[in-house]
């Protein structure tokens, strides 16, 4: 990947327009893409970005299978019955249900944003000026999860089903931090410091994600001074039913795992629903063993080395399903047709299959280890996903915002739209669904922006003793006002359906396509709106 282009002048992200612009003389692998024609050249790079936005999508999966395991470790706590003087082995959850939305979840399905941020940030690292695409992506994205995943979350339930938030307290706090994040964000465009980030102003918002952390935390304990007096009344006793997954289920919903792998940890993933099993509200899980039980310990050994081997197995099988193109399910299937495009779609995802085989499975170490690989592979598609924008936004002369609020905030918000829609349909209430996009707005600004731009002015303040300025902050700020007056929209429909239907999510079916239809119209204002502005067309 190398570019010929010349990005000093601001022509990356400065106001170039589709008419008149020069001939690009970048290109993504070899010299010999600048000799094809421009329309199929686009034509090529478009296709590229799709590729990588379907390998975004297989890695998910793995990724909240780890996920899964990470957020359903629990921490034993060994006590003594003062009446029978026995041990008494008292399970917790490690990971509290609001922090972990707000950190694993939101933050894990934000990632291909941060990544892409990140990178353009390095790539722009001694740059007086900062790139447009992390930004531009991040606010798009932004406005993606807050209205088509909206929408696609009030339709999901079952006709007449409703679905509304338990805790009110607690996403109360996680809309006004998602409020304040753009209003910040303005602010330090256009009222302090215009045109410009200091470092301090980069520091302060990088900190403000550890105060959206402290205070969810605060009143989801109801601490005194620093919670809204709001009951928790509402709350089911479990969050997640108790389901057990079939194994065919299994494949249906993740076509990452075979059968053998499901048969060989059977009794483990029978306490394994999604990743939103933290929200079981069932209370610490109790077990009373004599003080003296050597036996016990011994067989909880054997137990973990059978593990171990199992998990060895599973890696290995890993690979061989990556390269099995037709499953025992589509051999069953009598239409030929289905048959050829099931395969034929398995070779496309082949290549990705094999790649992200190498990603150990979730058993190791509660899921981190596969945790951290999925990100890894996620900032690695990231950079591939900048180089091709960059590449586009050469070659079309379309301004490089554009690009970063559609094309770029729909396919690698795809990861929110997943967990949104999954914690819609196999949840209880509507407090994951919707926690994930508020807490996932914020995390875009304070951690998706804050740590791309501390990372740039740091470098500035101690080579240069300058700020970072910023391109066509004007056209960013235009879009943060469109997207701040379109999420106000969105939010009163939301307190209305309450009102009335008494539920955010479900309802009579034509309402919630009603919903649906005044959601996408909200996202389809912004993007027109925004992408206008930033052209220099309004």
């Amino acid at each position: 990947m190398a570019s010929a282009y010349n990005q000093s002048d601001g022509g990356r992200f400065g106001d170039t327009n589709i008419v008149g612009h020069e001939k690009c003389e970048s290109y993504f692998l070899f010299r010999g893409e600048t000799t094809l024609g421009e329309g199929f050249r686009t034509f090529l790079y478009f296709l590229g970005l799709a590729y990588c936005f379907i390998g975004l999508s297989a890695i998910t999966a793995r990724f909240f299978r780890s996920m899964e395991n990470v957020v359903k470790q629990s921490r034993k706590v060994v006590e003594i019955d003062p009446y029978t003087n026995a041990e008494v082995i008292r399970y917790e959850k490690v990971w509290n249900y609001a922090i972990a939305d707000i950190s694993l979840l939101a933050f894990g399905t934000s990632f291909p944003q941060i990544s892409l941020a990140t990178i353009d940030a390095i790539q722009n690292i001694g740059n007086l000026y900062a790139g447009g695409m992390g930004p531009g992506t991040l606010v798009g994205s932004a406005a993606f999860d807050l209205f088509p995943i909206h929408a696609v979350c009030v339709v999901v339930p079952k006709a007449g089903e409703l679905k509304k938030i338990a805790d009110i307290g607690v996403w109360l706090v996680e809309l006004f931090w998602s409020f304040w994040a753009y209003i910040w964000l303005y602010i330090i465009l256009e009222v302090w410091t215009p045109n410009v980030i200091t470092l301090w102003e980069a520091l302060l918002t990088v900190l403000q994600y550890g105060l959206l952390l402290m205070h969810a935390y605060a009143q989801d304990k109801r601490w005194p001074y620093l919670s809204l007096p709001i009951p928790r009344t509402e709350r089911p006793e479990e969050w997640v039913p108790g389901e057990v997954p079939s194994p065919t289920h299994e494949n249906n919903v993740y076509g990452e795992y075979s059968d053998s792998e499901i048969l060989q940890v059977g009794e483990e993933n029978r306490n394994v629903v999604d990743i939103f099993s933290i929200h079981s509200n069932n209370g610490p899980v109790y077990q009373k063993v004599p003080v003296t039980d050597d036996a016990a310990e011994s067989s909880n050994k054997h137990f973990h080395q059978e593990k171990d081997l199992h998990v060895l197995s599973l890696w290995k099988e890993q690979f061989v399903d990556a390269l099995t193109l037709e499953s025992l399910e589509s051999r069953k299937l009598n239409s030929i047709h289905l048959r050829v495009a099931r395969i034929s779609w398995q070779l496309i995802l082949a290549p990705w299959r094999l790649l992200f085989a190498f990603v150990p499975p979730y058993h190791f170490a509660h899921g981190w280890i596969a945790f951290i690989f999925s990100l890894l592979f996620i900032s690695g598609i990231a950079y591939i996903v900048t180089k091709l924008t960059d590449i586009i936004s050469c070659v079309t002369g379309i301004n490089a915002y554009v690009i970063a609020f559609t094309a770029l905030a729909s396919g690698t918000s795809w990861p929110d739209l997943v967990a949104s829609k999954i914690a819609a349909e196999r949840q209880t209430t509507a407090d994951s669904a919707i926690a994930n996009i508020t807490c996932s707005n914020s995390v875009n600004i304070y951690v998706g922006i804050g740590v791309p731009w501390l990372i740039d002015t740091a470098y500035n303040f101690f080579m240069y003793n300058e700020p970072l300025r910023i391109q066509n902050a004007a056209g960013l700020s235009f879009s943060l006002l469109v997207f701040f007056c379109t999420s106000i929209g969105c939010i009163a429909v939301l307190v209305l359906r309450r009102l009335t239907l008494k539920a955010e999510l479900g309802g009579p079916r034509i309402w919630a396509w009603v919903t649906f239809v005044y959601f996408m119209l909200l996202w389809i204002i912004f993007v027109v709106l925004s992408s206008l502005r930033v052209s220099d067309i309004i």
